[in-house]
């Protein structure tokens, strides 16, 4: 189970209580899964209980038994290992454990499309009337993609749009149409965008230019691997406890699952930053993962550098995907 599995495994739970009659009120199309912040229990949380008891429900039931009454549908769900309730009520889980093997062989078989959800479609042609500024265009034309992606149409009505500072001027023609785009979704909707001399500046300091040139490393090692002869090969090689390999797979691999909720929650929320922040530290792994992929010296590839290799590509793929949301290229070579 993956974590976008997790979210559709909750709300299979409230249709069987609300059908079961332990439940009232409306089953929500989605419901929002997180990363538990840091102290609480288990991997994964959800307020879900909360939104229930708003509903029709909230006269007879507390959240914390609206909670407890999912918890005990969803422990015997394969693929949650635990299921808790804490505080007021929310759900926590832990999810059993899964093959890194093959989570990088569903990346690499779903390409960039990895992480979109059952009935999704492709948003646009977008025509805009020209009194729509440039932020407005960036930031809804995002939405409308990330949200396509989960199969939600419209790109956020009523979603509040904060316009560049004329002090700002054409950011576009100054600081180019990827770099101005990135710095237009990297701030939610309602603030105004900043433009940093930064942006300008062709190394890793620059977010857009990491994620781009990061992608663009994924892509040199899988041309330098079959150079040396050795194809990606997705395993689960045992990589030896404590050390820097077995650090950054672990985590590239943390971050390459956590991608499909990251995309629902930007959906759901309409906030294409979300994204950003996230492929920049994909970026930021995969930049420190490189650096472990292609044999050294006279080292004859092994099985442990084909599944990093295909880690690599796979974190590659991700970067490509999420770039492409936001309306951005991922060139090859940079």
């Amino acid at each position: 189970m993956i974590p976008a599995d997790l979210s559709r495994a909750v709300v299979r739970a409230v249709r069987r209580a609300v059908e079961g009659g332990e439940l009232g009120g409306t089953v929500p199309e989605r419901v929002v899964v997180e990363r538990t912040r840091p102290g609480g229990a288990g991997e994964y949380a959800s307020p879900v209980a909360f939104q229930l008891a708003k509903g029709a429900d909230r006269a007879r039931r507390a959240p914390l038994d609206v909670a407890n009454t999912l918890a005990a549908l969803l422990r015997a769900e394969p693929g949650i290992a635990r299921v808790d309730v804490t505080g007021a009520g929310f759900l926590n889980f832990t999810l059993a454990p899964r093959s890194d093997a093959a989570l990088v062989r569903e990346v690499l078989r779903r390409g960039p499309r990895y992480g979109y959800a059952e009935g999704a479609f492709e948003a646009g042609p977008f025509r805009w009337a020209e009194a729509v500024g440039p932020r407005e265009r960036a930031v809804r034309e995002a939405v409308a993609r990330i949200r396509a992606a989960q199969g939600c149409r419209g790109e956020g009505e009523g979603l509040a749009v904060a316009p560049v500072a004329r002090r700002d001027g054409d950011a576009v023609a100054r600081f180019g149409a990827d770099a101005a785009r990135w710095a237009m979704l990297a701030v939610p909707p309602r603030e105004t965008p900043s433009f940093p001399s930064g942006l300008l500046a062709q190394d890793e300091s620059n977010d857009p230019f990491l994620v781009r040139y990061a992608h663009s490393r994924a892509r040199a090692l899988v041309r330098g691997a079959a150079g040396l002869g050795f194809p990606a090969e997705a395993a689960d090689t045992a990589e030896a406890a404590g050390t820097p390999e077995a650090a950054d797979c672990r985590a590239l691999a943390g971050l390459l699952a956590d991608h499909p909720l990251v995309l629902e929650a930007a959906a759901h929320h309409r906030a294409p930053e979300r994204l950003c922040r996230h492929l920049v530290t994909v970026a930021d792994v995969l930049l420190d993962h490189q650096h472990h992929v292609l044999p050294r010296g006279d080292e004859k590839p092994s099985a442990a550098h084909r599944a990093r290799l295909a880690l690599a590509e796979a974190a590659g793929t991700v970067l490509a995907g999420g770039l492409a949301l936001l309306g951005m290229d991922a060139p090859d070579f940079l």
